[in-house]
């Protein structure tokens, strides 16, 4: 009896967790959503969106390597970043406390949304497990997707992005 119960709630969660819209698409109006940082302060994301373009980016758990990795090579651009105008918003599922740690100890120059109701990457369609999104990063211009990366890279995640928004439409 303790096997088909076990198997039941496996198959619930499994479904569960993997039963969410798809990742937004190119095109796509970007979610105006609210969240709050790693200092507990509300981020509006539709403020961040109007001064300029922004990359938001999700990572399954703070401190841990490949995010570290993927955090680390952003910030290891971070001039480059600004030389373009690009505004950088990381996004995971740990607490307000676990953000600013991780922020912290990597010298992090932009900020850790701590999305730990899942509604930010809800609100993406970032499919997650259990409530760990997978990686995946979107550019926002103007209001709407205009590139996004289904699987986002680790250790060259600043290099693709810097190449996405140098192949993006002048405006």
């Amino acid at each position: 009896m303790k096997l088909p119960t076990f198997s039941a709630l496996l198959a619930f969660f499994g479904f569960a967790s993997f039963a969410q819209a798809a990742p937004l698409a190119v095109g796509s109006a970007a979610p105006e959503i609210s969240a709050v940082d790693q200092d507990g302060k509300t981020v509006n994301f539709k403020d961040v969106y109007a001064r300029g373009t922004t990359l938001v980016y999700f990572y399954p758990k703070a401190a841990t390597p490949g995010c570290t990795k993927q955090g680390c090579s952003l910030r290891n651009s971070w001039a480059d970043l600004q030389a373009k105008g690009i505004q950088v918003l990381g996004v995971s599922g740990d607490k307000p406390e676990a953000q600013k740690k991780f922020a912290e100890a990597q010298k992090f120059p932009f900020p850790l949304i701590a999305d730990t109701d899942s509604k930010v990457a809800e609100a993406f369609g970032v499919p997650h497990l259990l409530g760990i999104p997978k990686r995946q990063s979107f550019m926002v211009r103007d209001g709407k997707i205009v590139w996004n990366m289904l699987g986002a890279s680790t250790d060259s995640h600043a290099a693709d992005v810097l190449k996405a928004f140098d192949a993006l439409p002048k405006k």
